[in-house]
């Protein structure tokens, strides 16, 4: 595969991605620069698919949780993923089990607010798991 033939490949999921931050509450790239324990610029060049920077595997699941990619958007941005990187998710390390549970939490009284308070009360989950993690290492 050519140079341009890949640099247009990755700029098909990166377009998927932009499209669905572009439709999320502000402050989402800050709070995918935060799971992803790297800083804005970062995700500002992941999510634009004019830099052909790849986005890492490893981020992958970070991502999905943090943008709430609904079925057929996770599986539209695998799809491109795959295409561009063949391979390239199933040789990293095996995704981590996971489990749902369910929580009683305050209606804010908007829908805006309500989100804000799950986006943090997700985030939070997802730190204190990266923490299980390393203090299982």
């Amino acid at each position: 595969m050519s140079d341009d033939a890949a640099n247009a490949t990755v700029a098909d999921y990166k377009r998927l991605l932009q499209q669905v931050c572009d439709k999320r509450p502000s402050g989402t790239r800050g709070r995918l620069a935060v799971a992803l324990g790297t800083n804005r610029s970062f995700v500002s060049q992941m999510v634009n698919p004019v830099y052909a920077m790849p986005i890492p595997a490893q981020h992958l699941e970070a991502i999905f949780e943090v943008c709430h990619f609904s079925p057929a958007q996770r599986e539209a941005f695998l799809a491109a993923y795959d295409a561009a990187h063949p391979g390239r998710r199933s040789a990293g390390e095996a995704p981590a089990a996971t489990r749902t549970i369910s929580l009683t939490a305050p209606d804010l009284g908007s829908a805006r607010r309500n989100q804000a308070f799950d986006d943090m009360i997700a985030e939070y989950a997802h730190h204190m798991a990266r923490l299980a993690a390393m203090l299982k290492d």
